[in-house]
């Protein structure tokens, strides 16, 4: 119980620290902080995909709202007036921007389809989780700098 509490209580306070960085106008904090977040979102699922923690509803819902809210702020990272300069970024997302929003978009949108049909069970979780993690690795196959 205590587990399902810090996850909802994380996932609700992450949502509304999202909007503040979201209006931080792209530094590198403002983007390691967002996908950070989806990065806890997308762990609580796998718990749960795994086995490794029972199916709870409720961090289901909180997940799942982090990662469609958080998918829709982040292209906002990477506006005209955000730092171009970040080693981390790779400059392709702005060659491709249109690209890098729909990548962006899929991922918040297919969470919001899985929330709004959420899944019942632990095999259901490990298919929504198969979903967007094949967004996010479409995302990062196009734009992730990939470390030596």
């Amino acid at each position: 119980m205590k587990w399902r509490a810090i996850v909802v209580a994380t996932a609700l306070a992450g949502v509304a620290f999202g909007s503040v960085l979201a209006a931080d106008g792209g530094t590198h904090d403002a983007r390691i902080a967002l996908m950070k977040k989806i990065g806890g979102a997308t762990g609580a699922l796998g718990a749960i995909a795994k086995g490794e923690k029972p199916y709870d509803a409720e961090i289901v819902k909180a997940s799942l709202t982090t990662i469609a809210e958080t998918a829709k702020a982040f292209p906002d990272q990477f506006n005209p007036d955000s730092d171009k300069t970040d080693a981390e970024v790779n400059p392709k997302i702005w060659d491709n921007l249109d690209d890098f929003k729909a990548k962006a978009a899929k991922l918040s949108t297919d969470a919001e389809t899985a929330l709004a049909q959420l899944p019942a069970d632990q095999a259901g979780v490990g298919a929504t989780l198969k979903t967007l993690g094949g967004n996010c690795g479409a995302c990062h196959q196009a734009y992730r700098i990939k470390k030596d």
